[in-house]
C-alpha cells in the first residue's frame, strides 16, 4: 500500500528510536566513581541523555561547556562511551513494530542525528534494528548540525525524495526546528528524553505522539496531512 502524501520518514536517534541513556549515563558515572564520588542513579542522567556529553557531564559534575576542563573531560567521557555504547542500549518499546510497519507500507526510513559518525555508525551497525535503514546522517556528516536544516536536507537527497514529502520525528526542540526549516512535517516524540518541565506544544510540531505506534496512525490520518504545514519558516 503506497501512501499519497509521504515518501520517507526520518528519525532522530537517541531518545526517539533507541534508549541509550543507560550507556551514556554509565560513561559519565564511571568518571565520578574514578574520582571517588558516589555513583548516581540512572534516573538522574536520563532526562539529559539527549544532550550527549554536555548533558551527562552537567549531571555528573555540574560542569558547563565553558569550564576550562570541559574539553578533556568530554574526551574521557567519549572514550568511556565508545568502549561500552551497546551494552544496555536498546530500541524503545514499539520501535521494531513501527519500522516493520513502514517497510510494509514501502516507506524508506533514515536517521538524522547530532551524534558524530564516530559513535553513530558503529552503534547502528551493531544493532539488527537498523538493517533496513536507508540513510544515516550524523552530526559531522555536513558542516552543520541540528537545528540547522542541512542534515535533514542531506538525508532527503540521499533518499532522492522531496523534503516536503518527508516526516521528521524527534524528541528535542532542535529536531522540530530543523524539520520545520527543512520544509518537512514534524512529529514530537513525547516518550523520549524531554528534560525537565518541557512543554512540547511550544515547539509547534505538526503532531505529537506518546508512543511509537501512534506514528503509524498518523500516516493514515487525512487530518494530519490536510492541516497547513508548520514546517516552512513563517508558515
Amino acid at each position: 500500500m503506497k501512501l499519497s502524501f509521504v515518501d520517507a520518514v526520518l528519525f532522530d536517534l537517541d531518545g526517539t528510536l533507541i534508549d541509550s541513556a543507560p550507556d551514556l549515563g554509565a560513561a559519565a558515572d564511571k568518571m565520578r566513581v574514578a574520582r571517588g564520588l558516589p555513583s548516581l542513579p540512572l534516573e538522574r542522567y536520563r532526562p539529559m541523555a539527549g544532550a550527549g556529553a554536555r548533558g551527562m557531564l552537567g549531571v555528573a559534575f555540574d560542569m558547563s561547556v565553558d569550564h576550562p576542563d570541559f574539553p578533556a573531560m568530554r574526551e574521557e567521557f567519549f572514550v568511556n562511551y565508545e568502549n561500552a555504547m551497546a551494552v544496555r542500549t536498546c530500541a524503545f518499546d514499539g520501535i521494531p513494530e513501527l519500522l516493520a510497519g513502514l517497510s510494509q507500507l514501502g516507506l524508506p526510513w533514515g536517521v538524522v542525528t547530532n551524534k558524530s559518525v564516530r559513535f553513530a555508525a558503529p552503534l547502528t551497525a551493531s544493532m539488527p534494528l537498523f538493517a533496513q535503514m536507508a540513510a544515516l546522517v550524523c552530526g559531522d556528516t555536513t558542516p552543520y548540525a541540528k537545528p540547522h536544516p542541512e542534515p535533514l536536507l542531506e538525508a532527503a537527497r540521499r533518499l532522492a525524495v522531496d523534503p516536503a514529502r518527508c516526516i521528521y520525528v524527534g524528541d528535542d526542540e532542535r529536531d522540530i526546528l530543523a524539520g520545520r526549516a527543512a520544509g518537512m512535517r514534524t512529529v514530537a516524540a513525547e516518550y523520549g528524553y524531554l528534560g525537565e518541565h518541557v512543554d512540547t506544544a511550544r515547539w509547534e510540531a505538526d503532531a505529537s505522539i506518546d508512543a511509537p505506534s501512534a506514528l503509524l496512525a498518523l500516516l493514515h490520518s487525512n487530518e494530519f496531512f490536510a492541516a497547513p504545514f508548520k514546517s516552512a519558516p513563517g508558515a
